[in-house]
């Protein structure tokens, strides 16, 4: 097999790397998740669940954008509503009532949502919500579980905390999903001190049984806000988010990703009288009102309630499993590879095999899966353009590629294959 030409995105890359910090602005996309010399690092154009690089080279996305594409690449509903909008125009001296009427239907599907503000990414509204309990609750420490955004309160627990004061750092803590006794110790050591509880509601693996039950009960006995960070889960899991999947509401609730599908926007949802709050803190945007994102949302979620996006979405992420499950065990692997998660959101969890470490095994998935036409970071992240055929597809590759694996792991011959160096974690948050 012929190798893929990257010639133009590794020029990129190093005109990027003289003028950008790390070459781009988002990790996941830089060179710390993909790997040197045999990666593409600049796209062209996106089409459903497609993507061309800039030396034209076509692969199924299975990142979506990191969860922001929902729908598909330039799903033509979105892209009418954006550009009818864009006839009138996009930020104004004055909000304009597609405000009003996306966080109406927020408050419609959600069932933690009473009122709404709008932000641009994640981080804006996981700190908002944040500031939302401190000042709610006049208490300041919080606990954690999961990755809730670069923002100092969160970002300072995790080995990427260069330029986060220790003070700010020391005032929030982290607890283990499926651990209710985790949170139990935590509240027991600062008893009276935590303003927040702050997880998402399922990531890598199922909630045990009674497991967000037990952390509504105690923050509610607590007198403890409960924010569900739903960036990845809200309108995937369930039109309402994990929250209505789950049966569990918590207090507020961030949304953000898939909401306008690729457009800019996030959101608080929650509680009237914590949300309220906001009106006399301060959690401001000049761009917190731009009406081509909000015209996308509100093109979504109609698109979400008039059309099956989530049954396609759920049915294609079953038969994803299934396929993949049947691979793993006709291939032998599984005492270093297997598949967790949600439908819409699985996760390949590699485990060191031999002479090598997950980042050998991860490093060499993705240089193989790549070559033949896969983008992945060992998630799949589904979208309503992917279908049957992509996955038939994909298991296709994978059969190649494990097969690989599987004899360069017992002929210790792995690390020969490579053409690039290991990649290495940036930091470890599920």
């Amino acid at each position: 097999m012929e190798n893929l030409d990257f010639t133009k995105s590794n020029a990129l890359l190093q005109r990027a790397l003289e003028v950008i910090p790390g070459g781009t602005q988002t990790f996941s996309k830089s060179i710390t998740q993909f790997p040197r010399n045999i990666s593409p690092y600049y796209v062209d154009r996106g089409e459903g669940a497609t993507l061309w690089d800039v030396d034209g080279n076509r692969y199924t996305d299975y990142i979506s954008g990191l969860h922001a594409i929902l729908l598909g690449y330039q799903d033509p509903d979105v892209n009418a509503a954006v550009r009818d909008q864009f006839e009138c125009g996009l930020t104004f001296s004055l909000p304009t009532s597609l405000e009003i009427e996306v966080a109406e239907e927020i408050c419609r599907l959600v069932p933690s949502a009473e009122k709404v503000r709008f932000g641009k990414n994640g981080s804006d509204a996981t700190a908002g919500a944040v500031r939302a309990a401190r000042g709610f609750t006049g208490k300041d420490r919080v606990a954690v579980c999961g990755y809730h955004g670069w923002q100092d309160w969160y970002i300072g627990t995790t080995s990427r905390n260069l330029g986060v004061p220790k003070d700010v750092s020391n005032l929030t803590d982290v607890f283990q999903y499926n651990d209710i006794q985790s949170l139990k110790d935590l509240f027991a050591k600062h008893p009276g001190e935590y303003a927040a509880v702050v997880m998402e509601p399922m990531n890598m693996t199922d909630p045990a049984p009674g497991f967000l039950e037990a952390v509504r009960g105690l923050t509610r006995e607590q007198g403890v806000v409960l924010i569900f960070d739903e960036m990845i889960t809200g309108f995937r899991f369930d039109v309402g988010g994990a929250q209505a999947a789950f049966g569990v509401t918590p207090d507020l609730t961030t949304l953000g990703k898939g909401v306008a599908n690729g457009y800019p926007l996030s959101a608080i949802a929650g509680r009237a009288d914590i949300m309220d709050v906001l009106a006399e803190s301060f959690f401001s945007f000049t761009m917190g009102s731009e009406a081509l994102s909000l015209a996308a949302a509100k093109a979504v979620m109609k698109k979400m309630t008039d059309e099956p996006v989530l049954e396609h979405i759920h049915t294609t992420g079953r038969y994803l499993i299934e396929q993949l499950n049947q691979c793993i065990a006709r291939h032998g692997i599984s005492d270093w590879l297997s598949i967790s998660g949600h439908p819409t959101w699985t996760f390949l969890q590699f485990k060191d095999a031999g002479a090598y470490s997950v980042w050998d095994l991860r490093t060499f998935f993705m240089q193989e899966t790549i070559q033949r036409g896969v983008l992945c970071l060992g998630t799949h992240n589904l979208n309503y353009a992917h279908t049957q055929k992509d996955i038939d597809g994909l298991i296709s590759v994978y059969n190649v590629v494990f097969d690989q694996m599987k004899d360069g792991i017992e002929n210790n011959t792995l690390i020969d294959s490579l053409r690039c160096e290991t990649l290495v974690p940036l930091f470890k948050v599920r």
